[in-house]
């Protein structure tokens, strides 16, 4: 029993994605200053699947789900109109390719809902999942969003066997870490066919996704999260712009 508990319960949703946050600052150090030491880009390959598997495990325990949605879509939104200020870049970025992610992950909920409730015809909730998915992919094909369609099907791929009320046996028992980690590989997999080179070493971030405890941590760090993206983006742009005079 304790073998269990030290094995299952070593890194909290916090300590991930403080881990995930180093990555994604050792990444953009690497693409900002120092393009060709690849190793900062590898290691900045595993701040999306730990930010991903977050994503979906936010969406399975968040208690307003629009209230979490619209979070997101505000930062992603003022984020856009600083980019597109500052740089005159319409690229879309990572915050956008989690609020599709979030998006498709509330249809998946909606879609498992009615096929266990049988309070709707139970057609409608997977037409509203497909639908979404569509939107998405079409959303993908017309804009540049960061990871791309496959990208943006991440936290699905870690969401598809999350329980919701009602739900029956069989899918309990697929509601087990192992079995949304494994599907959250199966979606990097897919990933790192689509951009290929580098992207394939996300895939090293399953094993740190294995330790995660299930549980946030003793501190509510949910809005440093938020202002570390925009923060750290603009303190190493200001520090760019400092080195070249």
């Amino acid at each position: 029993m304790e073998v269990k508990k030290i094995q299952g319960e070593v890194l909290s949703g916090n300590a991930l994605k403080i881990l995930g946050a180093v990555a994604m600052v050792a990444d953009h150090v690497g693409l900002m200053f120092f393009p060709g030491v690849t190793a900062l880009r590898i290691v900045g390959r595993l701040a999306y699947p730990i930010f991903a598997y977050m994503i979906a495990e936010g969406c399975a325990h968040t208690r307003n789900r629009g209230r979490y949605f619209l979070r997101v879509f505000v930062l992603a939104a003022v984020c856009q109109i600083v980019y597109y200020l500052a740089e005159g870049s319409t690229y879309l970025s990572i915050l956008v390719t989690f609020c599709c992610g979030i998006g498709m992950v509330y249809a998946l909920q909606d879609m498992k809902q009615e096929l266990f409730s049988g309070e709707r015809p139970r057609y409608m909730g997977a037409v509203e999942f497909a639908l979404t998915v569509v939107l998405v992919w079409l959303l993908n094909r017309r804009l540049t969003i960061d990871y791309g369609f496959w990208g943006c099907m991440v936290p699905v791929f870690a969401s598809l066997f999350q329980c919701v009320e009602g739900a029956p046996d069989w899918l309990r028992k697929l509601d087990r870490k192992a079995v949304h980690i494994g599907m959250t590989g199966v979606g990097l997999a897919l990933l790192s066919w689509d951009l290929k080179g580098i992207q394939v070493w996300s895939l090293l971030a399953l094993p740190l996704l294995m330790l995660y405890s299930g549980r946030r941590g003793k501190w509510n760090m949910k809005y440093f999260f938020y202002i570390f993206y925009p923060a750290h983006l603009v303190i190493l742009q200001g520090i760019a712009w400092l080195l070249a005079g």
